[in-house]
């Protein structure tokens, strides 16, 4: 059978599954299985070899059980880089840019990422600044594991934590970063199944309200910034006016809300006093 042929009944098996963007998927895993994007449609009138069909089908399989395509090739594409991720690992998103995009803008020397998953907002920073100095902390070993391999992948140099937010870390920075668990226990439910049955339920919710890594990123801030530091942290489109009365509350002299590419409440940015 040749590659278009496969192609084309990965194509319905997907569809058949309710996946949107099938034929999207279907070509992004045969380039992996391939080796390389671009690599089916070189390929699309060649016959698959015996090895390159049993490992297709499988990619599919696993598609149809609604596994991420990221998981199945190992990489997501973020900023300007490809992050190696796994089950044990956030999928970086790409409304997450927006983040990184704020934080580009400020000056800043030392950076800390709190839950810094694969790393992806941290690595993308600290290649963007040279010099500067950056630390990554998660609860997750696994996930640290992830993001220091990255770091090798990438050619970054930086530090990384096992910590429950600010436990352990003594340090001062002048920005932090986070793209904590904000998703409500009550919003599981609701959540696609490939984020839902897929992705590590620590990364995506508190099991509560939501909000409980804002309050304890919130509560340490101050404690941990240089004077006239800065926080910039991801939230779900419903949380900004939650989020900065948290960090008005903790002593933030100003608090911004910034809008992702698609116009949505997307970053909350808080200002401390520099005295």
């Amino acid at each position: 059978m040749i590659w278009s042929e496969l192609h084309r009944e990965a194509v319905a098996r997907l569809r058949a599954a309710g996946i949107e963007g099938a034929e999207r998927d279907a070509q992004r895993l045969a380039d992996h299985v391939l080796g390389g994007a671009g690599r089916w449609r070189l390929r699309q009138g060649e016959t698959a070899e015996s090895a390159e069909r049993a490992a297709y089908d499988a990619a599919i399989a696993a598609r149809e059980a609604r596994q991420p395509v990221s998981q199945i090739t190992g990489t997501r594409a973020f900023w300007t880089h490809d992050f190696r991720v796994t089950s044990d690992t956030l999928d970086p998103r790409p409304e997450t840019e927006a983040l990184v995009e704020a934080a580009l803008a400020l000056p800043w020397t030392s950076v800390l990422d709190l839950g810094t998953g694969t790393g992806a907002i941290l690595l993308s920073l600290l290649s963007e600044r040279p010099g500067a100095t950056g630390t990554g902390a998660d609860i997750s070993a696994p996930a640290l594991e992830v993001a220091r391999g990255n770091a090798v992948r990438i050619g970054v140099t930086a530090d990384f934590r096992q910590a429950d937010w600010y436990a352990g870390i003594d340090a001062h920075f002048d920005l932090i970063v986070s793209n904590p668990p904000y998703i409500a226990l009550a919003e599981m439910a609701g959540l696609a199944p490939e984020v839902r049955d897929w992705e590590p339920h620590q990364a995506l919710t508190d099991f509560g309200d939501g909000l409980a890594a804002y309050r304890a990123i919130a509560a340490g801030a101050r404690d941990h910034l240089t004077p006239g530091g800065r926080v910039l942290v991801e939230i779900g489109p419903t949380q900004a006016e939650a989020v900065a009365a948290l960090f008005t509350a903790a002593g933030a002299e100003a608090t911004r809300v910034l809008p992702d590419l698609d116009g949505r409440d997307r970053v909350i940015f808080a200002q401390f006093p520099a005295i």
